[in-house]
Formats: structure tokens, C-alpha cells, sequence
């Protein structure tokens, strides 16, 4: 048939059929005459409507399981820092969010609901999750024993007193890993019953327990959390677009406004986060407060009896050591007076921060790694335990040992309060930090941290100090003189039988008779007490350090004390190689040691000259000014607050300082623009989600009147009185506005149709006529001046309405016409 005879036939809205021939033929009507240029394709007859998706329910329900799955992982990250692995955490925390979707799932089989699924949740929590965390007491890795499952049972809620207890990382010991899969197993099965519910309004019930896992991890998580920003971003975006999605408010077709909404709104929220001083409260800082061995007697005090009772009876022996390592008892940074001892509060930086660790310890030191053995010998019972270098890690042979353990990040030391005792043997993986040159030292300056404030120093010691350093350029050069100085004109005794005489003791009164008294003569105890003051008048971060080193004859540092047996080394120290030495904090190096004490064998008679150097005759010419000034301001105001030779100087940065305040002061004094902002912001939210609402709920007709309840709407926002039937209305928002009237009357004659006619509708065709109301919208708005225009946006006129309603009356009023 040849197309300009094409023959069609149209309806018009009293349902009147009437005949065009030709292309050339013009038509008059709606969107009812001629269906391919209309909004709503109207079906004249009473055909089958299409089928729905059959796929849909069970894709919906995987997706929401997805996203539920998600959700409980980003929230039990809070504890990957805690573990101090991804990789440890997770083993756990993957399969378990699995297995609890999977019985979740369950749930929609009828004969597997709710008794079915207590007891996979059952099997799961006390056989599956033992069988994976405690592998080691299963027979061939797969099959639990009586072991695993008892262990099984006590380590699902000792883990969490675990997590309490234990500094991070915790590693994977005593089964902490139970935790998160305790936390993971529940908080996947009850996110994914809520998220599968049949009623999408019920999603919203998902939140709870997301906010509960969010909440419980971040509680026995640390205090910086894993990316925790990005987590509560990324918690944030899923939960609106996957509970829009549910409420069938997510339109695809707008992904570019959606885009700019989502990451505006990620923007803000993670500026504010990073505006705004952030604060966590973790249970671990208030169940067990940090270890306070400043309580015990000083360290330092008891170095001599070592030498006195056990001077060569063998007390520590380290296998797989790196030679020439010492190895470190206590760290001791404040003085009374009377003895050098750990600072007396519980800052986390301070030398008496020792904390319950784990079977992993975090350090960021640099150098030579290394895995040593350690075994107690008889005569070594005290409170600290020997260590070398940073640890990684410590494992005892004999697991209750561990119970004990208190390490110090900071100092580099551990603290045992039950006591070492013959025959002792752990293990210890850990970092052997690089040593600077004498060079390197030399132009390194002093760091500047805040210290314990030194008591009752003697008077000879700043003045000795000051003569000997007082005009160094650098810390580094000062530390260096002073340790120089006292090793060279100073004399070795233990004070023991046959030695020469020197008390014990290192207050200040043994101090002052060292450097001004009749005879410069002690041993280690005395020499690092009077450097470690000596460096801390001058301005240089200090401490003593009591533990061993591997002496020669001589008293010096010597890689010969290493034994090699075969593929293994051995160090065996004795009570004689009990040492104390001092460490400066320098730049750039961290903590690092020098050793002043004269060499042994450097021993005085009657005939030598013992009298300690005369700072006047050594001051030459006054001090040449510090282009680097030593002098901490803060020594004396505060405990320490930075520690260790793995600890970060913070740098002072003044422009992010002064830009933080600037963002502050304007987040301060801009709040009733930010009030402003966000309340119109609000109000621009309720009437987008109250217009889309409109769009995909309710009816055919109800959908359809709603949308020419839109435009009537955004008309009584703007000020306009408008009254009467749909025609009428069309009649005088285009009048009273100015614009054309055919448009608002076919959207207004299209409203009556599908509401009187009866006819069935395509859904496709309704997305068509909202698009055309939208487009009218914009057009309505861009005519208006630019105050009517936003009054018109932020009115709530006519929001909170029932599809239809306003209009009953006209509607009815219509039909009557009609």
C-alpha cells in the first residue's frame, strides 16, 4: 500500500473515531489522537497487561544480600588495625560475612527458616570458626577434636576481653580472631534478613545492626582506625542508594545530578571530617589503664648487686643474635634527685607506657632484621625482660608466660611482673636500628620533645656541661663532647672488694662528688647518670639505659663475644656485662646511644691524679653563639611526650596551622550562613523526594493526576491563585504567567482522559507525560523572576498532598462536563 493512502484512524477524548488519509493529512487533538508523539500511549483495548520480571525477586534479593555483605565487612574493617593485618583479619572476617549470608538466604525456603537457621548459625559460630581459627588443634587441618571445640567455646568471648587487654596489633594469638568472626557471622545474617525483607519500607531496618557493627567495632578498634573516613563515606553512599533503590526513589536515567549530589555531599562530609578535631572512644583505654612500673624501685639502683653476686656467672643466653647487639632492661627518663626511674604518668609516649601486646607489634623501625631466642639463667630473676633492638614480635615457649608480657613501642623495652626465672625461653622477631656514623652525628640537631623536669640537679653539672659543650654548633657535637670528655678523664671502679673505693649510688650527691669532687671515679651507673643530666642541662632529650652488652676487657662493644655453633650463633652475658649507657633523641636518627663510661681497664692508684677537670680552665673563650639553639623550653614544663627511637618528629608546620584556624574560625562565625545553607538544603530535599514519590507511586491515574498536581502545585508556590477544572487551570497559570496555553492544556486534557476514560495504560507512557510535566516545570520556573523563582522552590505549599486531592472537586466537576 502506497504510504500517501496510508489510512489512520484517531480518537479523540469522547471517544469519536474519525479518518485521515495520506501523510499530508492534518489532525487535530492530544496525545490520544496520535500515539507516537504522546506522552501515554492509551490501549483501546482491554489487552493482557505484560507480564512482570519472574527474575526480579531473586535478583533483588541477591543484590540486597551484596550490599548487606559489603556493609558488614566496611564495618568490621574498624579491626584490621587492631589485628595489624589485612590479610589475618581477613581469614576471618570473609568467610564468616559469607556464612552468615548464605543462612540468611536460607530463610527464604519456607521448610529451612528460622529453627534451620539457628542451628547453621550453631554449627558456624562453635565448630566452623574454631576449625578455621584454631587450626592447629584439628586433626589433618579439617576434622575438630575435643580441644578445638572447647577452645572454641572459651575463646568466643575471651577474645573480645583480648581485644580489650591487648595494645594493638594483636595478631592472631589466643584466638582473638573470634572476634570478628563472632562480629561478622551475626551482623551479615541479621543485615541480610532485614535487607531481603519483601516490603522494601523495611530495609530501613538494616541500619540497626550495620550501625551496631560500625559502633562495636569502632569501640574495640584503636583510636586512628583503618581509613575510617573513606569506611564511613563509603557506608554512607551504599546505605541512601541502596535504600532509595528499595523504596523505588533511584532513577537511573539521572545519574549525572545524582553523580554531583553524591559526591558533593561526599566532599562535604569528608572536609567536615577533616575540619573538625576528631575524637574516638576505645574500651581498651578504660577496661585495663596502661602498666605503672614507676612504682617498682629504680632499675639503675640495682645494676651493682649484679656485678657484686653474679659477676661471671652466665645470665642471659641469646641464640641467632647479630653480633655486637646489645640488649635492653629498662629505659629511664625521669630524675627525683635520689635515683633515675620512669616517668610517673600515663602518656602514651612516656618511658612508663607498657602495654599488654599481642603475638604482633607495630614499629616503623629501619635496619637489620633479625630472629633471636632467648633463655633465662639462673640468677636473672627480675621485673624486666631482656630484649634487643624493635620488636615485631615476642613468643613465649610456655603460652601462660604470655599473660605477663608488657612491652614499651617507644622505649624499645618490656616489663615482666611476674618475674623471669631460671630456664625462661621466647623469641623475639624484631629490627636491629641502623647506627649513624660519628659524621652523621656530629651535624645532626638535638629534637625538640618535652621531658620530665630533672630534680635537685647539682650545681657542677651545668657548669661542667657548659665548659665541656656550651659552644657546640649542633646536639649532636654537644653529645658527643660530653661523652669524649668524661670518658677520657674520668677512672673505672666497681667499688667492689679490691677495687679502687667508689660508692654505689647515682643521686646527686654521688653525682656532685663524681664531677666536683676529690676523685672523678664510678662506674657506668655514675657516668650515664652524669651525662644523661649533663645533656639535659644543655637542652638535649635524655635517658639512661640499664641492660647488657657484650664488653671485651677493655669494657668496649666486641663482635668476638659471639659464639658460631654450626648454622647458629650463641651470646652468653654474664652479671659483668650489666651496663648502663644514655640515649640523645637527635633528628632524623631518633634515640641514639653513646656509652661514657672510661674503658675498665682504665683502673686509678694512690700516685694518679683523679681530680675531676676544672670547668673554668676549660672555658677558653665564652660559648660561641648556637646557630641551632640545644636548650628544650618545654623540658621542664612537662612529662615526655615523645619516645623511642622509632618515634616520628612531628614537624610544626605553621601554614596548615594557620589554615586549620582560619577554616575554624570561619566553620565558627559563618554558622548562621551554614544554618541557612543547610535548611534550604533541607527544604529542597523534602520537595525533591516528596515530587518523586509522586512519580512512582500509586496507580496509573493516581500517577498521572499527581503529575498535573505537580505543575499546579509550583503555581500556588509561586503565588498564583488557581481555581476550577484542569482546563480552567491551564487557562490561567498560562495567563497570569505569560506563557503559551496549548502545552498546560493537553498535559491538563491528558490528566482527565486516563482519569475518566477507564483505559488501560503503559507504564512507559506515564515516564513520558512526568517528562513533559518536568520540562513544563522548568519552563514555569525560568519565567518568573528571580525571587518569586526561589520562593517558588523553597514553598512547601501543596507538598505534603494526596495525589489528586486538591483537585476532586474539579475533577468531579470535569466529569460532569464530560
Amino acid at each position: 500500500m502506497s504510504t500517501d493512502m496510508h489510512t489512520t484512524n484517531t480518537t479523540d477524548f469522547t471517544g469519536t473515531t474519525t479518518g485521515t488519509t495520506g501523510l499530508n493529512a492534518t489532525a487535530t487533538g492530544t496525545w490520544a489522537d496520535d500515539a507516537t508523539h504522546s506522552a501515554i500511549w492509551i490501549v483501546r483495548d482491554a489487552g493482557r497487561p505484560p507480564l512482570p520480571h519472574r527474575n526480579r525477586p531473586q535478583t533483588t534479593h541477591i543484590v540486597s544480600l551484596l550490599v548487606a555483605a559489603v556493609l558488614t565487612l566496611v564495618g568490621a574493617g574498624n579491626l584490621i588495625d587492631v589485628y595489624g593485618s589485612a590479610a589475618a583479619w581477613a581469614t576471618a572476617a570473609i568467610p564468616a560475612t559469607l556464612i552468615g549470608s548464605l543462612v540468611a538466604l536460607a530463610g527464604l525456603v519456607p521448610a529451612l527458616r528460622l529453627w534451620w537457621q539457628i542451628v547453621f548459625m550453631a554449627l558456624a559460630q562453635l565448630v566452623v570458626g574454631p576449625v578455621l581459627v584454631l587450626n592447629d588443634t584439628t586433626i589433618a587441618h579439617v576434622i575438630p577434636t575435643a580441644r578445638t571445640l572447647n577452645q572454641g567455646w572459651v575463646h568466643t568471648l575471651g577474645s573480645f576481653k583480648y581485644l580489650l587487654a591487648v595494645a594493638p596489633p594483636t595478631g592472631t594469638g589466643d584466638g582473638s580472631l573470634l572476634a570478628v568472626w563472632t562480629i561478622c557471622l551475626w551482623a551479615a545474617l541479621l543485615t541480610g534478613i532485614c535487607a531481603m525483607a519483601g516490603d522494601g519500607r523495611l530495609t530501613m531496618l538494616a541500619i540497626i545492626p550495620v550501625a551496631a557493627n560500625l559502633a562495636l567495632c569502632a569501640l574495640l578498634g584503636s583510636s586512628n582506625g583503618f581509613q575510617r573516613i573513606a569506611a564511613g563515606a563509603v557506608t554512607a553512599i551504599i546505605l541512601v542508594v541502596w535504600i532509595s533503590a528499595r523504596w523505588n526513589l533511584l532513577e537511573l536515567g539521572r545519574w549525572l545530578s545524582t553523580t554531583v549530589i553524591v559526591l558533593l555531599a561526599a566532599s562535604l562530609a569528608v572536609g567536615g571530617c577533616l575540619a573538625v578535631g576528631q575524637h574516638r572512644t576505645i574500651l581498651r583505654d578504660h577496661y585495663e589503664p596502661p602498666l605503672s612500673p614507676y612504682e617498682y624501685a629504680s632499675p639503675l639502683s640495682g645494676m651493682r648487686s649484679y656485678i657484686k653476686n653474679h659477676k661471671d656467672d652466665i645470665l642471659l643466653t641469646v641464640t641467632d643474635l647479630p653480633a655486637g647487639s646489645t640488649v635492653r632492661l629498662a629505659v629511664m627518663d625521669r630524675f627525683d634527685g635520689n635515683v633515675w626511674n620512669l616517668s610517673d604518668t600515663a602518656m602514651a609516649s612516656d618511658s612508663s607506657s607498657y602495654r599488654r601486646v599481642g603475638t604482633s607489634i607495630r614499629n616503623n623501625a629501619k635496619g637489620k632484621r633479625f630472629t633471636a631466642t632467648f633463655t633465662i639463667d639462673k640468677g636473672l630473676s627480675d621485673y624486666w625482660l631482656p630484649l634487643a633492638g624493635a620488636a615485631s614480635s615476642v613468643t613465649f615457649a610456655t603460652a601462660s608466660d604470655a599473660d605477663s608480657f608488657y612491652y614499651n613501642t617507644d622505649t624499645m623495652s618490656s616489663i615482666y611482673p611476674a618475674r623471669t626465672r631460671d630456664g625462661m625461653s621466647y623469641t623475639e622477631t624484631g629490627v636491629i636500628p641502623a647506627i649513624p656514623t660519628d659524621k652523621e652525628i656530629a651535624k645532626a640537631s638535638a629534637a625538640r620533645i618535652s621531658q620530665p623536669k630533672a630534680e635537685d640537679v647539682p650545681d657542677s653539672v651545668d657548669k661542667l656541661a657548659t665548659a665541656i659543650a656550651g659552644g657546640q654548633a649542633t646536639g649532636g657535637e654537644a653529645a658527643q663532647a660530653l661523652a669524649d670528655k668524661l670518658k677520657e678523664t674520668g677512672w673505672f671502679s666497681h667499688g667492689l672488694s679490691g677495687d679502687y673505693p667508689s660508692n654505689a649510688g647515682h643521686g646527686n650527691y654521688r653525682i656532685d662528688q663524681l664531677l666536683a669532687g676529690s676523685a672523678m671515679v664510678g662506674d657506668s651507673e655514675q657516668y650515664a647518670s652524669a651525662m644523661a643530666l649533663m645533656a639535659r642541662s644543655l637542652g638535649l632529650p635524655s635517658r639512661v639505659v640499664l641492660g647488657f652488652v657484650p664488653k671485651n676487657d677493655e669494657g668496649d662493644i666486641s663482635e668476638n663475644r659471639t659464639e658460631k655453633h654450626g648454622g647458629t650463633t650463641v651470646t652468653k652475658f654474664t652479671g659483668n656485662d650489666v651496663t648502663a649507657w644514655v640515649e640523645i633523641k637527635l633528628d632524623g636518627y631518633g634515640w641514639v646511644a653513646f656509652y661514657p663510661t672510661p674503658k675498665e681497664t682504665k683502673v686509678p692508684d694512690e700516685n694518679q691524679n683523679l681530680t675531676p677537670p676544672n670547668p673554668k680552665t676549660l672555658v677558653r673563650q665564652p660559648p660561641v653563639p648556637l646557630t641551632d639553639p640545644l636548650r628544650d623550653d618545654n623540658q621542664a614544663t612537662s612529662k615526655s611526650s615523645i619516645g623511642g627511637s622509632m618515634a616520628d618528629d612531628t614537624p610544626n608546620n605553621e601554614s596548615w596551622q594557620r589554615a586549620m584556624r582560619i577554616i575554624r574560625a570561619i566553620a565558627i562565625y559563618g554558622s548562621p550562613l551554614w544554618i541557612l545553607l543547610i535548611t534550604i538544603g533541607l527544604l529542597l530535599a523534602v520537595k525533591a523526594i516528596a515530587l518523586t514519590r509522586a512519580r512512582k507511586h500509586g496507580s496509573v491515574s493516581q500517577r498521572v493526576a499527581a503529575g498535573w498536581q505537580a505543575v499546579t502545585a509550583l503555581a500556588r508556590q509561586s503565588g498564583l491563585d488557581i481555581r476550577g477544572t484542569r482546563s480552567e487551570q491551564a487557562h490561567a497559570i498560562a495567563e497570569q504567567m505569560g506563557l503559551q496555553s496549548d502545552t498546560l492544556e493537553t498535559l491538563g486534557r491528558e490528566a482527565d482522559y486516563v482519569t475518566f476514560s477507564g483505559q488501560t495504560v503503559e507504564p512507559g507512557q506515564v515516564e513520558r507525560y512526568w517528562r513533559d510535566v518536568m520540562h513544563e516545570r522548568a519552563v514555569m520556573l525560568k519565567s518568573m523572576p528571580v525571587l518569586r523563582r526561589w520562593r517558588a522552590r523553597l514553598s512547601l505549599a501543596d507538598v505534603v498532598h494526596a495525589p489528586g486531592g486538591r483537585n476532586t472537586r474539579s475533577s468531579r466537576r470535569k466529569g460532569r462536563d464530560s
